[in-house]
């Protein structure tokens, strides 16, 4: 892997606005949420709702992608992104190839290219990428031929655009405008991803206030430089909070010298019950998954009334299912008017 650099994420973000998009404009690659526009945000949401009740249907698939091959090609473990990402390629009718490259040909010694070689040979049509350095899901779109898609699956503590529309989608089918929201995103804002494309989506969206919680060393004031308000004491940000959205606290991070204890990072910002009765009545609690209960959430929380963590796992589905459709269409596209 050494042998194909990738790019830091701060230089990678400024390049995706470029990259992500087609001559004419449209999304082709989803690398990050940064750059895009409100309305391809709003598309996204309109083609997921279009897909949202295909799972109750006893034909479940739609032949959107009939012919074309997805490769996951997943340098780290994520059984729950994969799997809805492998489900939606599926109800799009497409043929998925699972890739853990990690114990595959980076194994072997191959680098990232001679992969991207190989499966570019096996005539694959759009790659799902998951890897810990940020940065090379933009380092992949920016070597692949012009018929690929390349949907970004998690890049190191840089971006995870499609956890982060999942999440604009459960938020949007239980409070519909963003307008008038205070969105609370509590835990480890620092080293995640999901909170970074979490704000940047909330912003380019119009959410009305975004509050950012944690202790000190996991949040640091440079949050500030993303548009969000900080807040170190979690009860007083509850207080008209319309969503709650939790992180996964790493396990690194508890052995560490940024907490002390678990027991102590839950009496300072575990959401339990008596927490979540400052947030407003009608307040939904979210979180992107899996949960440390008992450090970041409350067990009687996340499997509360007000909990749609499991809606996010369905809508999921429907979002990601969405940006591969439009990804796709959009390269075929652009294809055929390269050609005319």
């Amino acid at each position: 892997m050494s042998a194909s650099p990738i790019k830091k994420p701060e230089i990678m973000s400024r390049g995706a606005r470029d990259l992500q998009l087609t001559d004419e404009g449209d999304l082709k690659h989803f690398l990050s949420i940064e750059g895009l526009s409100r309305d391809k945000l709003v598309d996204i949401l309109d083609t997921a709702d279009s897909f949202g009740g295909l799972g109750d249907q006893a034909a479940r698939k739609v032949p959107l992608l009939r012919g074309k091959t997805v490769a996951n090609l997943f340098f780290e473990n994520s059984t729950r992104t994969r799997t809805t990402f492998e489900l939606a390629a599926k109800r799009l009718s497409a043929d998925v190839l699972n890739i853990n490259v990690s114990v595959s040909s980076a194994s072997k010694g191959e680098t990232l290219l001679d992969t991207l070689r190989n499966l570019q040979a096996m005539q694959c049509d759009m790659f799902v990428v998951r890897h810990s350095a940020s940065g090379a899901a933009h380092f992949i779109a920016s070597h692949v031929e012009q018929h690929i898609s390349v949907i970004n699956a998690g890049d190191g503590q840089h971006s995870h655009p499609t956890q982060a529309m999942l999440d604009m989608f459960a938020i949007r089918r239980k409070k519909g405008d963003f307008n008038n929201l205070k969105i609370v995103i509590v835990g480890d804002i620092i080293h995640s991803r999901v909170a970074r494309s979490q704000i940047h989506a909330l912003n380019i969206l119009g959410a009305g206030e975004i509050v950012a919680v944690g202790p000190k060393t996991l949040l640091p004031d440079t949050v500030r430089d993303l548009g969000v308000q900080i807040e170190h004491n979690f009860d007083k940000a509850l207080k008209g909070a319309d969503v709650i959205m939790g992180l996964r606290l790493q396990k690194e991070r508890m052995r560490s010298a940024l907490l002390s204890t678990e027991d102590e990072y839950y009496r300072s910002y575990g959401l339990n019950e008596n927490r979540l009765r400052i947030a407003k009545p009608d307040a939904i609690v979210m979180h992107p998954g899996p949960t440390n209960r008992g450090v970041e959430i409350a067990a009687s929380v996340a499997d509360g009334p007000q909990s749609i963590i499991l809606e996010q796992v369905t809508g999921g589905i429907a979002v990601r299912m969405a940006i591969m459709s439009i990804a796709m269409g959009n390269v075929e596209k652009s294809l055929a008017q390269s050609r005319a």
